[in-house]
Protein backbone atom coordinates (compact mmCIF):
# COMPACT_ATOMS: atom_id res chain seq x y z
CA UNK A 1 0.00 0.00 0.00
CA UNK A 2 1.45 3.33 -1.12
CA UNK A 3 1.25 6.28 1.25
CA UNK A 4 0.21 9.43 -0.59
CA UNK A 5 0.45 12.88 0.95
CA UNK A 6 -1.96 15.30 -0.69
CA UNK A 7 -1.42 18.14 1.77
CA UNK A 8 1.65 19.99 0.52
CA UNK A 9 1.64 23.38 2.25
CA UNK A 10 4.42 22.20 4.58
CA UNK A 11 7.75 21.03 3.24
CA UNK A 12 9.83 18.26 4.84
CA UNK A 13 12.00 20.97 6.43
CA UNK A 14 8.91 22.62 7.91
CA UNK A 15 7.74 19.28 9.38
CA UNK A 16 11.16 18.64 10.90
CA UNK A 17 11.15 22.12 12.40
CA UNK A 18 7.72 21.53 13.95
CA UNK A 19 8.87 18.14 15.24
CA UNK A 20 11.79 19.76 17.05
CA UNK A 21 9.48 22.30 18.66
CA UNK A 22 6.72 20.04 19.90
CA UNK A 23 6.78 18.44 23.36
CA UNK A 24 4.70 15.47 22.17
CA UNK A 25 7.25 12.82 21.24
CA UNK A 26 4.71 10.63 19.42
CA UNK A 27 3.47 13.52 17.29
CA UNK A 28 7.09 14.50 16.55
CA UNK A 29 7.86 11.01 15.23
CA UNK A 30 4.79 11.15 12.99
CA UNK A 31 5.92 14.49 11.56
CA UNK A 32 9.32 13.03 10.76
CA UNK A 33 7.69 10.04 9.08
CA UNK A 34 5.53 12.32 6.90
CA UNK A 35 8.64 14.31 6.03
CA UNK A 36 10.41 11.13 4.85
CA UNK A 37 7.39 10.16 2.75
CA UNK A 38 7.38 13.61 1.13
CA UNK A 39 11.05 13.10 0.25
CA UNK A 40 10.15 9.90 -1.62
CA UNK A 41 11.08 7.21 0.92
CA UNK A 42 9.07 4.01 1.00
CA UNK A 43 6.50 3.43 3.71
CA UNK A 44 8.50 0.74 5.49
CA UNK A 45 11.65 2.86 5.57
CA UNK A 46 9.79 5.94 6.84
CA UNK A 47 8.01 3.92 9.51
CA UNK A 48 11.21 2.16 10.64
CA UNK A 49 13.22 5.38 10.91
CA UNK A 50 10.40 6.98 12.91
CA UNK A 51 9.84 4.00 15.27
CA UNK A 52 6.32 3.46 13.93
CA UNK A 53 4.32 0.47 12.86
CA UNK A 54 3.88 -0.09 9.14
CA UNK A 55 0.10 0.13 9.36
CA UNK A 56 0.08 3.13 11.69
CA UNK A 57 1.83 5.36 9.15
CA UNK A 58 -0.95 5.16 6.50
CA UNK A 59 -3.56 5.90 9.14
CA UNK A 60 -1.67 8.98 10.28
CA UNK A 61 -1.10 10.02 6.69
CA UNK A 62 -4.86 10.01 6.09
CA UNK A 63 -5.41 12.16 9.17
CA UNK A 64 -2.62 14.52 8.11
CA UNK A 65 -4.23 14.92 4.69
CA UNK A 66 -7.57 15.74 6.33
CA UNK A 67 -6.52 17.82 9.35
CA UNK A 68 -2.93 18.88 8.83
CA UNK A 69 -0.46 18.77 11.73
CA UNK A 70 -3.36 18.63 14.20
CA UNK A 71 -4.19 15.17 12.85
CA UNK A 72 -0.80 13.87 14.00
CA UNK A 73 -1.59 14.51 17.68
CA UNK A 74 -3.63 12.14 19.81
CA UNK A 75 -7.19 13.27 20.20
CA UNK A 76 -8.29 14.11 23.77
CA UNK A 77 -10.13 11.38 25.58
CA UNK A 78 -13.86 11.86 25.81
CA UNK A 79 -13.89 11.06 29.53
CA UNK A 80 -16.19 8.06 29.26
CA UNK A 81 -19.91 7.97 29.78
CA UNK A 82 -21.43 10.86 31.72
CA UNK A 83 -22.50 10.15 35.26
CA UNK A 84 -26.16 9.43 35.86
CA UNK A 85 -26.26 11.48 39.07
CA UNK A 86 -25.42 15.14 39.42
CA UNK A 87 -23.04 16.49 42.04
CA UNK A 88 -25.98 17.75 44.12
CA UNK A 89 -27.64 14.33 44.03
CA UNK A 90 -24.41 12.61 45.08
CA UNK A 91 -24.07 15.07 47.95
CA UNK A 92 -27.61 14.22 49.05
CA UNK A 93 -26.78 10.49 48.95
CA UNK A 94 -23.70 11.13 51.11
CA UNK A 95 -25.99 12.84 53.62
CA UNK A 96 -28.29 9.82 53.68
CA UNK A 97 -25.38 7.51 54.40
CA UNK A 98 -24.12 9.72 57.24
CA UNK A 99 -27.55 10.12 58.83
CA UNK A 100 -28.55 6.49 58.42
CA UNK A 101 -31.89 5.17 57.19
CA UNK A 102 -35.28 6.07 58.58
CA UNK A 103 -36.89 2.81 59.76
CA UNK A 104 -40.39 4.05 59.04
CA UNK A 105 -39.66 5.36 55.57
CA UNK A 106 -36.87 3.03 54.42
CA UNK A 107 -37.92 -0.09 56.31
CA UNK A 108 -34.37 -0.90 57.47
CA UNK A 109 -32.20 0.02 60.43
CA UNK A 110 -28.89 0.12 58.55
CA UNK A 111 -28.05 0.74 54.92
CA UNK A 112 -27.42 -2.04 52.46
CA UNK A 113 -26.50 -1.34 48.88
CA UNK A 114 -29.80 -2.68 47.60
CA UNK A 115 -31.75 -0.50 50.05
CA UNK A 116 -29.73 2.57 49.11
CA UNK A 117 -30.41 1.82 45.44
CA UNK A 118 -34.16 1.76 46.10
CA UNK A 119 -33.94 5.12 47.85
CA UNK A 120 -32.06 6.57 44.87
CA UNK A 121 -34.79 5.35 42.52
CA UNK A 122 -37.53 6.77 44.73
CA UNK A 123 -35.87 10.17 45.10
CA UNK A 124 -34.17 10.72 41.74
CA UNK A 125 -35.75 8.12 39.42
CA UNK A 126 -32.27 6.85 38.50
CA UNK A 127 -31.93 3.05 38.56
CA UNK A 128 -28.46 1.82 39.53
CA UNK A 129 -27.11 -1.69 39.79
CA UNK A 130 -26.06 -2.78 43.27
CA UNK A 131 -22.44 -2.85 42.13
CA UNK A 132 -22.75 0.71 40.79
CA UNK A 133 -24.17 1.82 44.14
CA UNK A 134 -21.16 0.26 45.86
CA UNK A 135 -18.74 2.12 43.57
CA UNK A 136 -20.63 5.35 44.21
CA UNK A 137 -20.48 4.93 47.98
CA UNK A 138 -16.77 4.09 47.77
CA UNK A 139 -16.11 7.17 45.62
CA UNK A 140 -17.95 9.33 48.15
CA UNK A 141 -15.44 8.24 50.79
CA UNK A 142 -17.42 5.61 52.70
CA UNK A 143 -16.25 2.11 53.56
CA UNK A 144 -18.16 -1.06 54.36
CA UNK A 145 -18.16 -1.75 58.10
CA UNK A 146 -19.75 -4.94 59.40
CA UNK A 147 -21.40 -4.41 62.78
CA UNK A 148 -20.68 -7.05 65.39
CA UNK A 149 -23.87 -8.93 66.24
CA UNK A 150 -25.34 -8.27 69.69
CA UNK A 151 -27.35 -10.78 71.67
CA UNK A 152 -30.80 -9.40 72.58
CA UNK A 153 -30.45 -10.60 76.20
CA UNK A 154 -26.91 -9.31 76.72
CA UNK A 155 -26.31 -7.55 80.04
CA UNK A 156 -24.58 -4.27 79.26
CA UNK A 157 -23.64 -3.59 82.90
CA UNK A 158 -22.04 -7.03 83.28
CA UNK A 159 -20.06 -6.53 80.07
CA UNK A 160 -18.83 -3.15 81.26
CA UNK A 161 -17.77 -4.59 84.63
CA UNK A 162 -15.92 -7.37 82.83
CA UNK A 163 -14.05 -4.83 80.68
CA UNK A 164 -13.00 -2.86 83.77
CA UNK A 165 -11.85 -6.00 85.56
CA UNK A 166 -9.79 -7.12 82.58
CA UNK A 167 -8.28 -3.66 82.27
CA UNK A 168 -6.60 -3.87 85.70
CA UNK A 169 -2.79 -4.04 85.53
CA UNK A 170 -1.31 -7.48 86.08
CA UNK A 171 1.21 -7.74 88.91
CA UNK A 172 4.68 -8.29 87.54
CA UNK A 173 6.00 -10.00 90.69
CA UNK A 174 4.53 -12.51 93.07
CA UNK A 175 4.21 -11.58 96.72
CA UNK A 176 6.32 -13.46 99.25
CA UNK A 177 3.23 -15.18 100.62
CA UNK A 178 2.42 -16.46 97.15
CA UNK A 179 5.93 -17.86 96.79
CA UNK A 180 5.73 -19.62 100.15
CA UNK A 181 2.41 -21.20 99.27
CA UNK A 182 3.83 -22.38 95.97
CA UNK A 183 6.85 -23.90 97.71
CA UNK A 184 4.61 -25.82 100.06
CA UNK A 185 2.49 -27.14 97.23
CA UNK A 186 5.34 -28.05 94.87
CA UNK A 187 7.93 -30.39 96.42
CA UNK A 188 10.79 -32.14 94.69
CA UNK A 189 10.12 -35.79 93.94
CA UNK A 190 13.45 -36.88 95.46
CA UNK A 191 12.71 -35.21 98.81
CA UNK A 192 9.31 -36.85 99.12
CA UNK A 193 10.79 -40.27 98.31
CA UNK A 194 13.60 -39.80 100.91
CA UNK A 195 11.06 -38.92 103.62
CA UNK A 196 9.07 -42.06 102.81
CA UNK A 197 12.22 -44.20 103.16
CA UNK A 198 13.09 -42.60 106.55
CA UNK A 199 9.57 -43.28 107.83
CA UNK A 200 9.79 -46.90 106.71
CA UNK A 201 13.19 -47.35 108.44
CA UNK A 202 11.95 -45.92 111.71
CA UNK A 203 8.83 -48.09 111.72
CA UNK A 204 10.95 -51.19 111.18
Amino acid sequence: MTVQITRLELTPEDLRREASRTKDAAAGRRMLAIALVLEGHRRGVAARHSAMDGQTLPDRAHRYNAEGIAGLFNRPHGGGRPRKLTAAQEAAIAGWVRAGPDPERDGVVRWRLIDLGKRIVDEFDVPLHERSVGKLVHRLGFRHISVRPRHPQADASAQEAHKKRMARPVRKRFLQSDLNSLRQRIRPVGMARAKMEIRAFRSS
